[in-house]
This record gives structure tokens, sequence and C-alpha cells, in this order.
């Protein structure tokens, strides 16, 4: 399948800017091989594919705990390198698909304001940002309670306002409906889609990536292989096969991405 035939965007208007990325382990395995992928302010992309494709690989770059060794990545006009790294993940927050790795102080707001506090916010200020962060994802009435003693679609809530609390430009979901009952997952999918973010979101829960995202990206053997509007995507049986997508015994995303949104 063909790139997306959206005009290019403007440099200004771009918040990752991924060019000819290239990676490789020390023991010689090429996770990422000339990557290319230019995702503008405001966008909501799924990036999809196969295990072992290079999904992590790709998002470790973004934030800096992997720097190139080919190629660059762009993160809202800086380079991805060393003397950027710290407002790099700033601007890109990254929230894991098992909460318990971003949750460990004694009680939500403390984790909350855990991010902040190192950048130097203090006093009302600070209060204010976890507050509002508590807000956006409706925890707040949770602010004193020990993360420990909330459901797991609770704590997965709790972990994304510790990443909204920086107040990211561009928010990085590693399978967040993942262990999520329907429930959870329908109030988690209203969460982001009322945030005024950009969303990269890997995920193989490909149902929830196209109510999610209006693009979708698929990452194959180290390489983009398909761009694309998400619905459209997973309506190419071929492409599909091709990279070890499969959808739901009965889902239709033809007919599903042809509703209003």
């Amino acid at each position: 399948m063909s790139a997306s035939s959206d005009d290019a965007a403007p440099a200004t208007d771009l918040v990752l800017d991924v060019v000819g990325l290239g990676f490789a382990y020390p023991d010689g395995h090429a996770a990422l091989r000339g990557v290319d992928l230019q995702v503008r302010r405001g966008e909501r992309v799924a990036l999809l594919g196969p295990n072992g494709a290079g999904k992590t690989t790709l998002v470790l770059h973004l934030n800096g705990i992997h720097l190139p060794l080919a190629g660059r990545v762009g993160v809202a006009g800086l380079n991805v390198e060393k003397a950027h790294l710290q407002e790099i993940r700033r601007r890109v927050g990254v929230v894991f698909q098992d909460p318990d790795d971003q949750l460990f102080m004694g009680r939500v707001r403390d984790d909350v304001a855990f991010g902040p506090a190192n950048l130097g916010l203090r006093g009302e200020a600070l209060e204010e940002r976890v507050a509002r962060a508590l807000d956006l994802v409706g925890m707040g009435e949770y602010a004193d309670r020990p993360p420990h003693h909330l459901s797991f679609g609770q704590r997965r809530r709790v972990a994304l306002a510790t990443v909204l609390a920086m107040e990211p430009e561009v928010l990085v979901l590693d399978e967040p409906s993942s262990n999520l009952d329907p429930a959870s997952r329908r109030e988690l999918a209203e969460i982001l889609t009322s945030l005024d973010v950009t969303v990269l979101m890997v995920t193989h829960d490909l149902p929830y990536a196209l109510e999610l995202c209006p693009r979708a990206v698929i990452l194959s053997e180290g390489r983009i292989v398909a761009d694309a509007p998400t619905a459209a995507l997973l309506s190419d049986a071929a492409t599909m096969a091709a990279h070890r997508l499969e959808l739901p015994f009965g889902f239709d995303p033809a007919r599903i991405g042809s509703l209003p949104r």
C-alpha cells in the first residue's frame, strides 16, 4: 500500500520527523532499516506491525532512550541528541503497557507530581498541574489513594496522568487497551479522543486503532511498509496478510470506518 497522499506537512507543523533512521543492537541485529515517519501536530497515528518488527525500538528513539546510529529523529524542531534529552523527554511522554512501571509513590498525587517537581515546579503551580492532569483522566477524587489500591484500569489512567502532567507535545501509548475490561477500554478511548495532543499508539488491537486513530502505519522487519487511513489499511487483505496482521473474526473495518466519527 502506498504512503498517504496528503501534501507534505510544512516543517513548522511536524511534531515528529524521523528520516532514514537506522539502528542495530550490539549483537548485530538490525532493528530499524531506514525508517521515515512524519507526524503532524494534533494527529493520532496507530503504529502497527508483527512482534519483532521494531516498534519498541522506534518508540525508544522518540524520547532519546536510544540515539540514532543512522539518520535522524526530530521532535518539534529539536533533534534527538544528548544535548536536548531533558527537553525531548518533556515533549514526548510515553505511557507504558504496565502502569506499575510508572507508579511507585505512596499516593496518586505524588506520582503525578513527580515529573513536574523534578523540572522545578513548586507550590500552588505544582498542585494545579497535578489537579489538571488527574481531572483530564477522571481520577481527581483518587488523588490521596495509594495506587496499589486502584483497579488496573484506574492505574492505567493515573499512569497517563503522570505523563500529561508534563504537558507533552507527543503522547506515545504502548498497547493502551491491553488487559482492560470493556468498560475501562471505552472510558480510556473517550479520554484519549478528548485530549489536545499528538498521539502515536503502538497496538495489536486493530479495532482500537480504527476507533482512535484516523491514520495507521505498519512497521515490518524494521521498515515502514504502509501508511494510509486506518480503515483503508485494515481493509487491504493482501497487506494485512503479508505482515501477519489479523482482524477479529467478523470485524469489518470498511463498514465501521464509514460511520460518522
